[in-house]
């Protein structure tokens, strides 16, 4: 079972806009960082719907859905993307929430279940592993999570789907996490006219 966190990018290393909220979950300007999924087929078969193109992006992100088990998430994330989700949220596995503010378990259509855990990182990917069985665990974000992951040397292998785009500004995944160098192991590079797909392996230790 691997960790993995698995994000959109700018070439200048914004993985959000300014102004993030519930009515802009990706901030102001951060479109492109996301346009390029919605037209996949793996995507749209994630939101209950046909059609969409079938390409080597598509295959890279139904790779990832199929290896994912379960998720971890912050509230932040969860808050912005709840009535975007719907009743049917893409992620048809168990979903853990970071949160300060505890709530009861919600179950959805299509096998996700939110659980809102309060006691900090360790415990939600505590829970994550145990959940997921044989397959991955997925740190889906927001930046600030994903962060703290990193910072705690918790997440074994790191996949950026690198936009052909400068943001200038926003939510930045690399600042703030503290010092020491961190290693990484290139595991695979694809370039297509959508994105660059880099994947790499952490060298614990």
């Amino acid at each position: 079972m691997t960790v993995t966190a698995d994000l959109a990018i700018s070439l200048d290393g914004f993985v959000a806009g300014t102004d993030v909220t519930v009515e802009k979950p990706g901030g102001d300007g951060a479109e492109v960082l996301f346009e390029w999924i919605h037209n996949l087929a793996s995507w749209r078969e994630r939101q209950g719907m046909g059609g969409g193109e079938e390409n080597r992006d598509s295959e890279l992100m139904r790779e990832w859905f199929d290896a994912t088990g379960a998720v971890v998430m912050g509230r932040t994330m969860y808050d912005t993307g709840e009535e975007f989700w719907g009743d049917n949220p893409p992620f048809r596995t168990p979903v853990f929430v970071l949160t300060h503010r505890p709530r009861p378990t919600l179950v959805k259509e299509g096998g996700t279940t939110f659980t809102f855990v309060t006691g900090g990182i360790h415990d939600a990917l505590d829970r994550a592993r145990a959940a997921a069985g044989d397959r991955n665990v997925d740190i889906a974000g927001g930046a600030g999570t994903v962060r703290q992951y990193l910072a705690a040397g918790l997440i074994d292998e790191l996949q950026l789907h690198v936009v052909p785009a400068l943001l200038g500004e926003g939510l930045r995944l690399f600042e703030g996490l503290g010092p020491g160098r961190r290693d990484l192991e290139p595991l695979r590079v694809e370039a297509t006219p959508l994105a660059t797909h880099l994947k790499y392996r952490f060298l614990h230790g």
